[in-house]
């Protein structure tokens, strides 16, 4: 399981994304914009650097729904696979079988 102040951090991270997608999003459309000039491209790109670096989505890190683990999540489920294994011999995933061959 992983620790209360890791889970804790990556939702302070999910609310820093959150609060400034629209604008990240306006900045990086006037870096890419090709009829944008070479002024406005720097100021953006300078104002993109100057954000929290917890700003951006990459920062945020997939975790298990119930317990944290920050490996094997499965997107399908909101879990981590060792969770689904668990879930799924519980029988409280629908639709899911455990095969043997």
């Amino acid at each position: 399981m992983a620790t209360k102040g890791k889970i804790a951090r990556n939702e302070q991270r999910k609310v820093v994304v959150a609060r400034c997608a629209a604008r990240r999003a306006e900045l990086k459309a006037i870096i890419a914009r090709p009829a944008s000039s070479e002024a406005d491209r720097a100021a953006a790109q300078r104002e993109l650097s100057r954000q929290p670096r917890d700003a951006s989505a990459t920062r945020v890190r997939n975790r298990d729904g119930v317990d944290g683990r920050p490996r094997g999540y499965l997107r399908a489920f909101g879990v981590s696979r060792v969770r689904m294994r668990q879930l799924a011999h519980e029988s409280y995933l629908p639709g899911v079988r455990k095969s043997s061959w």
